[in-house]
C-alpha cells in the first residue's frame, strides 16, 4: 500500500511539474507587411478562456512584452504579445524609438489594421474563447488601447499603463464598447494633471464606462524595472516605482476577472 501511494504521488508531482507556462513565437500579417508576436498560455487551465493582447512600449516588441504575457497566462489568460511596428523591430535609442512610435500613432488606420491582425491570430488559438477579449498596454502601448477603444474595437476592456491620455479623435458617444482603466502617475510630466482632467471629460462626454488611478510620486514607465537605468543612460525623466507597479498590476487583475465574468 505505501508503494502504491508513493507512486501516486510521483506521478501526481509530474504532472504537476509538467503543467507550466508555455510560449512560441508567432508571425502574422497586416497590409502586406509582417508582424512577429509572442503567444504565452498555461496548459494547467483546461479548456477555453479569455484572451488578452499586450501592446509593447515605445522601445518594440520586447523581453518586457513577453513578461507581461507570460504573467497573464499564469493567470490563467491565453495571451498574445503584439508587433505593431512590423518583423519585429526594436528601438535601441529614444531618437528611433520616438520614430516608431510616431509612423503608427498618426496613422491609426494602420495602427488599427495590426491590432486586428493579432485579434485575429488570438481568436484561432485553440485555448482561445474568442467572445472574451481585452487588451493592455504600456507607455505608447497605454495609448495604443486606448485609441482602439476609442475606435470601438470588440473588446471586454482595456488597461492602459503610463500611456498617452490625449487624442486628436476623441470618442464619440456610444462608440465605447469596452470598460476601460488608465494607470498614471501624478509626477509624469508626459501625462500632466491637465491631460487627466481632460481624459475624463472625454470618457464622461462618451459615456464610457471608465476608471482612472493615479499614483503620487510616480514618474513614467513606473511599470518597469529598467527604467531606472533608461532613464539615467538618455537623461530622460523615467523611474521605476514599485508600489505602483505592484498595486496596478493587482488593480489591472481584479479589472480582468471583472470584465470577463458570465452574466
Amino acid at each position: 500500500m505505501k508503494r502504491f501511494l508513493l507512486a501516486v504521488l510521483l506521478c501526481a508531482g509530474s504532472a504537476v511539474a509538467q503543467a507550466a507556462v508555455h510560449g512560441k513565437e508567432v508571425s502574422y500579417r497586416a497590409d502586406g507587411v509582417t508582424l512577429k508576436g509572442y503567444i504565452a498560455w498555461d496548459d494547467a487551465f483546461k479548456g477555453k478562456r479569455p484572451a488578452v493582447l499586450v501592446v509593447h512600449e515605445w522601445w518594440g516588441h520586447n523581453e518586457y512584452a513577453r513578461k507581461r504575457a507570460r504573467m497573464l497566462a499564469e493567470l490563467g489568460y491565453t495571451a498574445l504579445a503584439v508587433d505593431m511596428y512590423g518583423d519585429g523591430k526594436q528601438a535601441h535609442h529614444p531618437d528611433e524609438a520616438g520614430k516608431f512610435a510616431t509612423e503608427v500613432s498618426k496613422n491609426m488606420p494602420v495602427a488599427k489594421a495590426r491590432f486586428e491582425a493579432g485579434m485575429k491570430l488570438l481568436r484561432k488559438e485553440r485555448s482561445v474563447d474568442a467572445s472574451q477579449m481585452a487588451a493592455i498596454g504600456y507607455c505608447f502601448g497605454g495609448s495604443i488601447v486606448l485609441n482602439m477603444a476609442r475606435m470601438g474595437e470588440e473588446l471586454k476592456g482595456v488597461a492602459s499603463f503610463h500611456g498617452s491620455l490625449g487624442t486628436d479623435s476623441p470618442a464619440q458617444p456610444g462608440k465605447i464598447k469596452a470598460r476601460i482603466v488608465s494607470f498614471s502617475g501624478e509626477a509624469d510630466p508626459m501625462i500632466g494633471a491637465d491631460s487627466v482632467a481632460a481624459f475624463r471629460k472625454e470618457m464622461d462626454a462618451a459615456g464610457a464606462d471608465y476608471r482612472v488611478v493615479t499614483y503620487p510620486g510616480a514618474q513614467h514607465a513606473f511599470t518597469n524595472q529598467e527604467a531606472d537605468e533608461l532613464g539615467r543612460k538618455f537623461k530622460l525623466p523615467l523611474a521605476y516605482n514599485v508600489e505602483a507597479d505592484k498595486d496596478s498590476w493587482r488593480q489591472a487583475t481584479v479589472f480582468l476577472k471583472e470584465i470577463f465574468a458570465k452574466p
